[in-house]
C-alpha cells in the first residue's frame, strides 16, 4: 500500500473529449446531486413513461429508472428502456424480472373492490382470461386447483386476504378476510406446500437476454431464495458487465443472506411480497438486518414497496410514511425506491420531489462520523489477500484520512465501480467522486449512496489517472485551489488490478 503526502497539484485546464454523459456536472457539484446523497429510484409505467415526463422526472431528482417486467412485452419494456436513454442518458435504467410470481388475470380497467365478508370463487386462469369481483383467475392452473380448505390466500402486496372455506366443480370458494382494490394482475401468495417454483424462470432468461442486447445497466432477480439463483442468472449474463440486485423477497433469503450478498452486486429490500411470507412485524427488523449487511458487503441497497403510497392519489404523503422513508435513510439505506407512485400515480413529478425533500431533510441528521467509525474494517466477500480485502483495507485508510484533513471530496479511480462502492459504505460526509472512463460503471454508480460520476479519459498510468480525476473534479467544482483531496487508484498495468494506492492532493 502506498500512502502518499501531501503534493500540491495545480490543475491546468482540462482537454474536452466526447462523451454521451450529458448532465451538467457543475450542476451536480453545487446542486441536487452531491447534496442528497440517497438515491431515489422510481418506477416507469403508463403514468411516467413519455420523453417529457421522464426528464422532468430526473429533474425533480430520480437517479434510477426501475423498469417493471412484470407487465407488458419485452418489446414494450426495451421502448421504455430507449425513452429513458434519450430523455436522461446519464441516469441508471434497472429492469425487474417478473420471475416465478403468481399473478392473477387481468381484471377489468379501474379494478375492482372487495369487501370483507363477500364470497367468491378462485379458478385455474385457463377457464378465466379475466377476474372480478365475484370470480378471481389465477395464471398458474395448479395454484387455483389445489387450493383446499383454509388455506390462505394473499393478493397484491397482503392488503386483501382470502380464506379458502371449501370447494367446488368448478373451483375454490373463498371469504374476503380483508378487502380492498385490485387493478391490474395482482400477485397471488398462497402457502408454500402449495406450489414449488423455481428462481430464475425460462422466461427470465429469455427476458435476460435481450435486455443484455440493449446495454440495460442493472437487473433486479425477484424471488431469490439462495446464492445459487443469483449465480445462474450470473452465468446467463455471460460475459456482460450487467449489475445484478438480488431481491430479497423470502425466508428462505434471509437464512442465506450473507452467501448472496458474496455473489450478488446490489440488494433490494422487497417489503411487500416480503411482508406477505413473514410476520408483518418481523419485516422493520428484517430490513434494517438487510440494510446493515448490504452496506457491510460494499453492496447498495435499494428499500421499497409502498414508502409513499398514499400519493398515488394525494398530492401530499401520510406522515407515517414520511417516517418510514426517514428511518429507511437513517438506517443507512443506498437508495429509496418508488413503485406504483410514480409508475400509475396521478402526480409522478410531485411524488419524486416530495420523496427528495424528505432525503434532503434527514440527511441532515445523518451521523456521518459514527456510521463509519462504526463500521470498522470487515470485509466478507473475501480474505484479507484478496483484492477485495486490499480494497476494503484502504477504503478505510482513505475514510480515515479524508476526516481527518477535512477533505473536500473522496476521488476513486474505477473502472467497474467496486472501489466508489466499498468507499461508500462508510458513509462519509463529503462527496464521493467516480472517475470513471465507462459510461456504464457511471451509469451503475447511480444508485450507490454519496457517489457522483465524472467520466475521465483512459490513462495508461497511475500518476496520469490521478491527475485526470483530480482536474476533472476541480472543473466539476467539488474542490477548489486550496482544498485538499483523497484519490484511490490502482495500476492499469496489472493483470489483475486492485485499488492499492491513496494519494492526498492539496488542490495548487
Amino acid at each position: 500500500m502506498e500512502l502518499a503526502p501531501e503534493p500540491e497539484v495545480t490543475v491546468p485546464p482540462v482537454v474536452s473529449f466526447p462523451t454521451p454523459y450529458t448532465r451538467e456536472v457543475t450542476a451536480r457539484a453545487s446542486g441536487r446531486s452531491t447534496n442528497r446523497r440517497t438515491r431515489i429510484v422510481a418506477t416507469i409505467g403508463p403514468a411516467s413513461d413519455s420523453v417529457e415526463m421522464l426528464r422532468k422526472l430526473t429533474e425533480a431528482g430520480m437517479d434510477v429508472a426501475r423498469i417493471p417486467l412484470a407487465h407488458g412485452t419485452i418489446d414494450e419494456a426495451v421502448g421504455r428502456v430507449r425513452r429513458v436513454r434519450e430523455a436522461a442518458p446519464e441516469i441508471g435504467v434497472m429492469a425487474d424480472l417478473p420471475g416465478p410470481k403468481i399473478r392473477t388475470t387481468p381484471f377489468p380497467d379501474g379494478g375492482v373492490v372487495l369487501s370483507s365478508g363477500d364470497e367468491l370463487l378462485v379458478l385455474p386462469g385457463s377457464v378465466l382470461a379475466e377476474s372480478s369481483n365475484k370470480r378471481i383467475g389465477v395464471a398458474l392452473d395448479e395454484v387455483a386447483l389445489g387450493l383446499e380448505e383454509g388455506d390462505r390466500v394473499a393478493l397484491g402486496d397482503g392488503g386483501v386476504s382470502l380464506h379458502v372455506i371449501g370447494r367446488n366443480d368448478e373451483g375454490a370458494i373463498a371469504r374476503v378476510i380483508s378487502g380492498g382494490r385490485l387493478q391490474g394482475r395482482p400477485g397471488v401468495t398462497v402457502p408454500t406446500s402449495r406450489v414449488v417454483l423455481a428462481t430464475p424462470t425460462t422466461d427470465d432468461l429469455a427476458r435476460l437476454e435481450a435486455l443484455v442486447a440493449e446495454g440495460i445497466d442493472m437487473v433486479a432477480v425477484s424471488f431469490v431464495r439462495s446464492a445459487a439463483d443469483m449465480l445462474a442468472v450470473r452465468a446467463a449474463a455471460g460475459s456482460s458487465s450487467v449489475m445484478l440486485c438480488a431481491k430479497i423477497e423470502t425466508p428462505e433469503a434471509i437464512a442465506d443472506l450473507d452467501a448472496i450478498l458474496a455473489v450478488t452486486d446490489s440488494v433490494m429490500v422487497a417489503r411487500g411480497d416480503l411482508g406477505v411470507r413473514v410476520p408483518l412485524e418481523d419485516v422493520p427488523h428484517h430490513q434494517k438486518h438487510i440494510i446493515r449487511s448490504g452496506v457491510r458487503f460494499g453492496r447498495p441497497v435499494i428499500t421499497a414497496t409502498q414508502m409513499l403510497e398514499s400519493m398515488v392519489t394525494a398530492p401530499v404523503p401520510t406522515r407515517a410514511e414520511v417516517t418510514d422513508v426517514a428511518n429507511a435513510v437513517l438506517d443507512g439505506t443506498s437508495a429509496v425506491m418508488l413503485s406504483a407512485e410514480t409508475a400509475v400515480g396521478t402526480d409522478p413529478v410531485n411524488v419524486v420531489a416530495t420523496m427528495a425533500k424528505i432525503v434532503l431533510r434527514t440527511e441532515q441528521d445523518f451521523d456521518y462520523v459514527r456510521w463509519g467509525a462504526g463500521l470498522g474494517l470487515q470485509e466478507v466477500s473475501g480474505p484479507p489477500s484478496s483484492a477485495p480485502g486490499i480494497t476494503a483495507a484502504i477504503t478505510g485508510a482513505a475514510w480515515r484520512a479524508a476526516m481527518e484533513q477535512n477533505a473536500a471530496a473522496i476521488i476513486a479511480c474505477t473502472r467497474t465501480g467496486a472501489t466508489a462502492r466499498v468507499i461508500s459504505r462508510f458513509r462519509p460526509s463529503m462527496p464521493i467522486v467516480a472517475a470513471t472512463p465507462s459510461l456504464q460503471t457511471a451509469r451503475q454508480l447511480s444508485v450507490s449512496w454519496g457517489v457522483d460520476s465524472l467520466i475521465v479519459r483512459e490513462s495508461t498510468s497511475t500518476d496520469d489517472i490521478v491527475w485526470y480525476a483530480v482536474s476533472r473534479t476541480v472543473e466539476a467544482g467539488y474542490a477548489r485551489a486550496g482544498d485538499v483531496v483523497i484519490v484511490l487508484a490502482g495500476s492499469p498495468n496489472e493483470p489483475d488490478p486492485v485499488t492499492d494506492t491513496i494519494r492526498i492532493v492539496r488542490v495548487g
